[in-house]
């Protein structure tokens, strides 16, 4: 529903370009229709995964997208990407043109308030194997779109640790 006309641009982004640099404000919206992207931002040099999308999500740094104020998100691409773009003003006159294609969007944003939430209490609460668990119920797919290396990023442990968990 959300995905009709409004994302009047197309962009194919390379395996690790960046899509939207840290320090800058994010004016459009993406809908990824193959590929992948990583969210993240860097602590002391060090990469700390938020989020990832794949083929069928919207993703966009929300922060600043609703703010309008620069962040420190980055979004990357983990492999070669097709993107649908969508300005803010077009999209948010395509959502405001129509009460149900606005529902649908009030709840693509409540549902990701409840991932995130999720997440922030399985980071701060739960062992590996707990999170590994939760991940895997929560999104399945996540295992055949997204390399381990960045899962595990994304859970807070090691390779290693990912690996043992996947085996057992």
């Amino acid at each position: 529903m959300l995905n009709s006309g409004v994302f009047e641009k197309s962009r194919t982004v390379k395996r690790n370009e960046i899509v939207k640099p840290p320090g800058t404000v994010d004016t459009d919206i993406y809908l990824i229709e193959s590929g992948s992207l990583k969210i993240f931002v860097t602590d002391d040099s060090e990469e700390r995964i938020i989020r990832f999308g794949y083929a069928g999500n919207i993703i966009v740094s929300l922060d600043s997208y609703l703010s309008g104020q620069p962040s420190e998100l980055c979004i990357q691409a983990i492999k070669k990407t097709e993107l649908k773009i969508a300005s803010k003003s077009a999209f948010n006159a395509f959502i405001n043109e129509d009460e149900k294609r606005m529902q649908v969007w009030i709840f693509i944003l409540e549902d990701l308030i409840l991932q995130q939430t999720e997440r922030e209490i399985d980071l701060l609460t739960n062992s590996p194997k707990e999170r590994f668990e939760r991940v895997l119920k929560r999104s399945p797919n996540l295992f055949q779109e997204i390399p381990d290396k960045y899962i595990a990023n994304y859970l807070r442990m090691s390779p290693e640790t990912l690996s043992r968990l996947k085996k057992s």
